[in-house]
């Protein structure tokens, strides 16, 4: 055989090392850093299964605790050293999730509960779907892969009747609404513009997502039993006001709302 015809085959056309669509002095963008904020109210018992399953890709982990009369502080420190921990300026979840994204410093946030109900070896999912494009990422106990071992016949029927709402009246087509599990580019924290103090702050932040145009994405996830103690949610009533939230935050009112908050 051919030696010059046998080296034309094995020689390669160009070194495995060089990029030809990149500039020499270009270097790859450095990965999205992350904060996962995660707000406390007598979670001791909680905390160490939750901290002891989050992932190496988060960069920053908040608690933001809710004046905890048990020893919530003191086991997250525990159970990871480098957990910043911050007092939450007013009562309700909400108040204690915009504290806790004020004080976040990562490109990228994760909100989850500390009961465990969410698990921390879901977020590399979420983070993905930032990677690649998206603005806002909500876990959807509804969708293929996910699912739910703790919601009962009443709060799925309720947040059926709510989703439903969203749906026509933002014209989009979620699959779950009442689930707080999401993730979301700190850059838009501001076109977010949460006030809520209360439960209804996860459909806030999902109604003015949808408002801003951000692009949304749903992931699927597994929704737990809350491993000890009993929640702080009250169906009824945190259903009327995320209705009322629904409600007052659908488009033509709520960029009316904005350009009265506004500076002139």
């Amino acid at each position: 055989m051919n030696s010059s015809r046998l080296n034309q085959h094995t020689t390669p056309l160009r070194r495995p090392d060089t990029h030809p669509l990149r500039r020499a002095d270009d270097h790859p963008r450095p990965p999205a850093t992350v904060t996962l904020v995660v707000p406390a109210l007598n979670e001791a018992r909680n905390i160490p299964w939750v901290f002891a399953q989050i992932p190496d890709c988060v960069d920053e982990v908040i608690l933001v605790d809710g004046a905890s009369v048990d020893a919530t502080v003191h086991m997250a420190r525990e159970c990871l050293p480098g957990v910043r921990s911050v007092p939450q300026s007013g009562p309700g979840k909400g108040n204690a999730l915009r504290t806790g994204f004020r004080s976040a410093t990562g490109d990228y946030i994760v909100m989850m509960d500390a009961d465990g109900s969410m698990s921390p070896t879901e977020i590399p999912h979420f983070l993905h779907f930032l990677d690649h494009g998206y603005d806002f990422v909500k876990g959807s106990r509804f969708i293929a892969g996910g699912g739910s071992l703790d919601i009962t016949w009443f709060r799925q029927l309720g947040n059926h009747v709510l989703l439903t709402a969203v749906n026509h009246l933002y014209h989009a087509s979620l699959t779950d609404l009442c689930y707080g599990f999401c993730a979301f580019r700190r850059s838009f924290l501001d076109d977010l513009d949460l006030h809520s103090s209360g439960f209804e702050i996860e459909t806030e932040m999902i109604a003015h997502a949808l408002c801003s145009g951000l692009r949304i994405a749903e992931v699927p996830s597994l929704e737990l039993p809350r491993r000890s103690g009993r929640s702080n949610l009250h169906a009824i009533s945190d259903g009327r006001r995320v209705l009322r939230t629904l409600l007052s935050e659908r488009p033509r009112a709520w960029s009316a709302a904005r350009c009265e908050r506004s500076p002139a």
